[in-house]
Parts: structure tokens; C-alpha cells; sequence
């Protein structure tokens, strides 16, 4: 389920209703500074879709009539997802946007989830500002591997987080990121690299997150 944490609240967001012209959308944009803004219906409750300012650019350029309604240029109108939806779909959902539209269990605009607020909470994950190493272990992703490289590693540290990347189905093998909290010495580091390879894991890169 998305974090409400991460959405931005209508309320904090920069919006046109679908009954304004292009030239003002377009000087809520240039006053904003914002490259596209969510449209939505007169009553601020149903989401439209967005509006770019390159189109509406373009649009000017070429002698287009500026009077027309904003909806004349909207982008992205079923590029929305449900506040309760699964966090997996988003990453499909934002792929190529700046922002997706979040609705709420009344198909109401709640919000927008931006790419900078998801990239924020992936880095949050990592532990960088409370880690000292990432270790990339290398395994053949095989069952059992990632418990027997945790039970390898919390032998002398505990781990603050771990993610597994090469997931894809045929992948020989598997790429998995372990971060190591603060604390964890140089020594320490080296035990648990020695004892991973001795069950036949390698550890192909080691981040140093201290400096």
C-alpha cells in the first residue's frame, strides 16, 4: 500500500481547472515555475489530467488560439493510480512522468506522487545516513541463499537494510546489497567477506559510506 507520507496533499499543489484558457494555464506555470500541473474539474475533486508548458509553448508558436479551454492540450488523463494501491505498481506507473496522480477510494484527486519524493524513500532505505559499508554480494540465487548470507553477516554485524536487484527470471546470478549500520569496523568487514566467500559467495564491491 503507498505511504501517505509520501503523497503531496491537494492542498500543498499548484492546480488549474479545466474551464481556464491555455494563456492562463500558461502564466500559472511560468509563475510557479512548474513544468506541468494537474487539471482538474470544476468542483477540485475530479483529476483531468495534466498540462504541459512545452505543449502549450508549442502551441503559441505556431499561431495556435490561446482562448481555447487548457483541456484542448491535456496529457495523461488515465495516468493515475488509487491511494490503496499496491507500492509495486508504482514504479510501472510513474515510469516516464514527472509525477501520477494519486485518487483516493472515491476516485477524488488526493494528491500527486513525485519522482523526487520516491527517490527519496528508496535512498531512506539504503540506510546511507546512518550506514558505514554496503556490501554487493554475489550468489547463483539459489533457495536459501539469502538466508545463509545473512546468517553470515549477523554473525558479526547486523544489518540496517538489503535489496536484491537481477531479479529478472532467467538471471544466472544475483546481485544482492547488504548495508551494514554505523559502527561497523574495517575488521569486521573483512570477517564477514572472507566467511562469504567461503561459502561460495563474492562480494564484488564494498561502499564505504563514512566518507
Amino acid at each position: 500500500m503507498l505511504l501517505n507520507t509520501l503523497v503531496k496533499p491537494l492542498k500543498e499543489l499548484t492546480t488549474v481547472r479545466e474551464s481556464v484558457t491555455l494563456e492562463e494555464a500558461l502564466t500559472v506555470l511560468e509563475d510557479s515555475g512548474f513544468r506541468c500541473v494537474p487539471i482538474l474539474d470544476e468542483t477540485g475533486q475530479i483529476f483531468r489530467g495534466n498540462i504541459y508548458k512545452m505543449h502549450i509553448y508549442r502551441h503559441k508558436s505556431q499561431g495556435g488560439d490561446m482562448s481555447l479551454p487548457v483541456t484542448y492540450l491535456l496529457k495523461n488523463a488515465t495516468k493515475f493510480i488509487s491511494s490503496d494501491s499496491a507500492f509495486f505498481n508504482v514504479f510501472f506507473s510513474i515510469k516516464d512522468l514527472p509525477y501520477i496522480a494519486i485518487l483516493n477510494e472515491n476516485n477524488y484527486f488526493e494528491g500527486i506522487l513525485t519522482h523526487t519524493r520516491l527517490l527519496d524513500m528508496l535512498s531512506q532505505s539504503w540506510n546511507f545516513d546512518v550506514g558505514s559499508y554496503v556490501l554487493t554480494v554475489i550468489s547463483a540465487g539459489e533457495r536459501g541463499d539469502l538466508v545463509d548470507m545473512a546468517k553470515v553477516i549477523t554473525k558479526y554485524s547486523s544489518i540496517a537494510s538489503c535489496m536484491t536487484l537481477d531479479v529478472k527470471e532467467g538471471e544466472l546470478l544475483r546481485r544482492t546489497l547488504f548495508t551494514l549500520p554505523g559502527g561497523v569496523t574495517q575488521e569486521k568487514v573483512d570477517k564477514i567477506v572472507d566467511n562469504l566467500g567461503r561459502k561460495e559467495f563474492i562480494v564484488s564491491e564494498i561502499e564505504d559510506l563514512r566518507g
